[in-house]
């Protein structure tokens, strides 16, 4: 039987928890602005992240993550998802859960009850990540000056998920809806991004969503 050091690591007290960009206080700029915004940022915080490793090839792994979590392993450069949680294809034997918050620890616990006697790997990187959620017609306008990455939807449908550079750094873009993307991003550059993408999205108009 496998042995691992599993707790939960969100506090369960009245511990203050902020996100990383607690300190735009997007709730005060929600509603203010241009009126019919091209782009609309939301920040989804606070979210359970847990990378999973593991062997694609084996049959094993993959009906075990399907039984701990209701969602098939996804293949190259892409993204499943299922209500309000996803999993992502992050390389050849790693993948990306995104669940509600609070969940990450049960979540952990029926993967590693599934997948027990298979050589697999769980963490917790919640506290490392982040997603910003993008809406609008003006999106992929935004995109296409930010990473040097083919936007286009011909190359990047709804469902594709790929790691870049973007604005002189690196990230994940996520596209969920025909207007809708994610950029996960990494906890200590979140203030850089938010201000790049304020000036990209100037031309515009950059809204806020709760």
């Amino acid at each position: 039987m496998t042995t691992a050091n599993v707790y939960q690591q969100r506090p369960t007290t009245d511990v203050k928890v902020e996100s990383p960009l607690f300190h735009a206080d997007l709730k005060s700029l929600v509603g203010k602005g241009r009126t019919n915004p091209g782009v609309v940022i939301r920040e989804k915080k606070l979210l359970g992240h847990l990378t999973i490793r593991g062997d694609a090839h084996d049959p094993a792994f993959a009906a075990g993550v399907h039984k701990a979590l209701g969602m098939e392993l996804p293949a190259a450069l892409a993204l499943v998802t299922s209500g309000e949680s996803s999993i992502q294809w992050m390389g050849p034997d790693e993948w990306l859960l995104i669940v509600p918050t609070g969940e990450e620890f049960a979540a952990e616990q029926k993967l590693r009850e599934a997948l027990d006697g298979l050589h697999i790997q769980v963490v917790n990187v919640s506290g490392g990540q982040s997603l910003l959620e993008l809406t609008g017609p003006k999106v992929r306008e935004v995109l296409m000056k930010s990473t040097s990455y083919d936007v286009h939807p011909s190359n990047f449908p709804v469902g594709k998920a790929v790691g870049t550079v973007f604005a002189k750094s690196q990230l994940v873009i996520r596209r969920t809806g025909e207007e809708t993307w994610e950029l996960l991003i990494r906890r200590s550059f979140a203030d850089y991004w938010w201000l790049w993408l304020q000036d990209a999205s100037a031309e515009y108009g950059l809204g806020v969503a709760a």
